[in-house]
């Protein structure tokens, strides 16, 4: 049983699915990306983007509190956005936990919710993109299953650096 509960997004959960989202980004990508980009990532710009997300459903969102009700992290995914993807292909466009509980089962708890509403929805694949060098997503990838398909490494700028990719894959059902 998990310490997390994980319900769907509300629109009151938007402004700290934003603030996570950049504490996360400024967390984890420090050895990846430029300090000049990583302090211009925008807590005003993902609080309109995910408000969009979450009043469209598109992607859908879910969120992990902890019993006192505290927004601790989200994942967010919905139908594969890759092109030529069949679509029965889910894909998690995005799955990020507070820095300060990263490690302790809240990120396997959303994907748990996650994989269950992927397969409700029909879905018999999802995929993730995760940077190539991000060595602790693609350890939490390969632990919860993940297959890394190493023939779809692509190059993506990111602010003034580039960085390379990679497509894991898990097969539901």
């Amino acid at each position: 049983m998990s310490a997390y509960s994980i319900r769907p997004a509300s629109l009151r959960d938007a402004k700290a699915i934003a603030e996570i989202h950049v504490a996360a980004w400024q967390h984890a990508y420090t050895q990846l990306l430029a300090p000049e980009d990583l302090k211009t990532l925008s807590v005003d710009k993902r609080l309109a983007m995910w408000r969009e997300a979450i009043e469209y459903a598109e992607p859908q969102v879910l969120v992990a509190c902890n019993e006192a009700g505290k927004l601790l992290g989200f994942v967010a995914f919905d139908r594969s956005r890759d092109t030529k993807t069949k679509p029965t292909t889910g894909e998690l466009w995005a799955l990020y936990v507070a820095p300060d509980v990263v490690g302790t089962g809240a990120g396997l708890a959303l994907w748990d919710a996650a994989r269950d509403a992927c397969e409700e929805e029909g879905f018999n694949e999802v995929t993730a993109w995760v940077f190539a060098r991000n060595d602790r997503a693609l350890t939490f990838f390969d632990a919860a299953g993940f297959k890394r398909e190493m023939k779809t490494l692509r190059t993506t700028p990111v602010g003034s650096t580039r960085l390379e990719e990679l497509r894991v894959s898990f097969k539901l059902g």
